[in-house]
């Protein structure tokens, strides 16, 4: 191949990686700002930040998501439905794409959560491939800190409840990423042991 035509191939990908790594700091200053005053129920109270990040690195690390869209709105998943993000904010900074895959995974907070939570299990399988890896992500954090970071006020039984709710969920998003899937169902079986042992 032509020296010229190497370069050119080249400095294209280099100009694609260079305009996703952007996006992605410009999604994570925008995500800490957002975030700034929030924190998790855990024990510790750690910073909310922590969890869009985790999100994220799941999906790149466990899925091989490299999709920036996707990477994009994992860092933002949580900042319409629990900040005073706006639509246009979103639009003005990220793109249409980004917008539609954030509120494709944003709950309804004018539904009780009984009605919020069901609607999670029923819409789980019509989700884009997209949203149905992001809510794989979250799942699998979300899992994960129920069992070892539960928040201060939740009884045994309501840990157990959120796995079993978890699972109905992911049922419903199966064949959109195996990867993910299959860590998911390892991290839920652990869980489960965890709280057992609790238990006795």
């Amino acid at each position: 191949m032509h020296s010229n035509c190497v370069r050119f191939i080249m400095g294209g990908r280099s100009k694609a990686l260079q305009n996703g790594l952007s996006l992605f700091l410009k999604a994570m200053k925008f995500s800490a700002e957002k975030h700034r005053h929030q924190r998790r129920k855990d024990e510790n109270a750690s910073p909310y930040i922590n969890h869009p990040i985790e999100v994220a690195n799941v999906l790149w690390t466990i899925g091989d998501v490299y999709d920036v869209t996707t990477i994009v709105g994992a860092i933002l998943h949580d900042t319409i439905e629990d900040t005073n993000t706006t639509h246009k904010e979103i639009i003005a900074n990220f793109g249409e794409e980004v917008l539609a895959l954030v509120l494709e995974v944003s709950d309804d907070k004018s539904l009780s959560k009984q009605e919020r939570k069901l609607h999670q299990i029923k819409g789980a399988p019509f989700l884009s491939g997209r949203a149905k890896q992001l809510k794989l992500a979250d799942k699998i954090c979300n899992i994960s800190d129920v069992a070892n970071f539960p928040p201060l006020k939740w009884s045994w039984q309501r840990r157990i409840d959120y796995l079993e709710w978890a699972k109905a969920v992911v049922d419903g998003l199966r064949g959109a990423n195996l990867k993910l899937e299959k860590y998911f169902d390892e991290v839920l079986i652990e869980a489960r042991k965890k709280l057992a042992l609790e238990k006795d």
